[in-house]
């Protein structure tokens, strides 16, 4: 059984024993995500898990061309726009009572100088849970990108997590906190970093003896985050940081940017 309910405190969606909290009006952000009444996500206003879009990751001082117009993002990281304006924008609540899906909205503007349209997607079982975001133009065609930014709770009742994946390349991560270029080995941790994982996102967070969690995409590049000691951050993504300037994909009236991400677990 399955069900979901809105509250001032935001939509909640149940199946089994999972529980999910999405607050739409934080810039639609997984705000708790509970196994039996275990927390999974690290709390506060700026955690839990916020949709990065339409860009995602750092934006060189704020700047991308489209074309011969260059336009100008507010600078929130500096000297860099970081992480979109999806996560700090009030999204509209489309979603059908009773059932463990729900839909969210918004529309593009400013400060994004195009128009369009973004729609994330909730999809809960007893056992995992799909994110879906998708990003349509109105009528002029853009360079977007799209992807997560979940904050997981590095230590859930006195176990540590680990974390496993094998991506193909990592990003070479330059002062200023963007890709320089060039793809080099990976390199052991701690990370702030994009990895290329061509074959789609896989990675795997352990807390022993607890829980398994496995983060799958058909993204293929991926920022691990872990220089803080209350999170790990697995943030699957359309792009690499600066992609609107270095790998820009273009979305069209009739070519929507699609992304999905799927949180898997199991008890251990």
């Amino acid at each position: 059984m399955s069900s979901s309910k809105g509250s001032e405190e935001g939509v909640r969606l149940r199946a089994g024993d999972a529980e999910l909290t999405v607050r739409p009006d934080r810039g639609c952000r997984v705000s708790s995500l509970t196994v039996g009444g275990t927390e999974l996500l690290r709390q506060g206003e700026r955690y839990g898990s916020f949709p990065m879009v339409p860009w995602c990751g750092r934006t060189d001082h704020g700047r991308f061309r489209d074309g011969a117009v260059q336009h100008q993002l507010p600078v929130n990281a500096d000297p860099h726009a970081i992480h979109g304006t999806g996560r700090d924008t009030v999204w509209r609540t489309r979603r059908a009572p009773g059932e463990n899906e729900a839909v969210f909205t918004y529309e593009l503007g400013e400060p994004w100088p195009y128009r369009g349209l973004v729609t994330q997607v909730f999809a809960l079982t007893e056992s995992s849970l799909t994110l879906t975001l998708a990003v349509e133009a109105d009528t002029d065609s853009f360079p977007a990108q799209a992807g997560w930014h979940p904050w997981f709770l590095r230590n859930i009742e006195g176990r540590d997590a680990t974390i496993d994946f094998a991506p193909a390349w990592q990003e070479e991560r330059g002062d200023d906190h963007l890709p320089t270029g060039r793809r080099i080995d990976p390199r052991p941790g701690p990370w702030d970093d994009c990895f290329g994982m061509p074959d789609g996102v896989d990675a795997t967070l352990t807390w022993p003896g607890l829980l398994e969690l496995r983060i799958t995409s058909p993204a293929q590049w991926v920022v691990v985050y872990d220089e803080q000691p209350e999170a790990i951050c697995v943030e699957p993504q359309s792009g690499p940081p600066n992609g609107l300037n270095t790998l820009p994909r273009l979305v069209t009236p009739i070519d929507p940017l699609e992304t999905s991400t799927t949180w898997s677990w199991r008890r251990l």
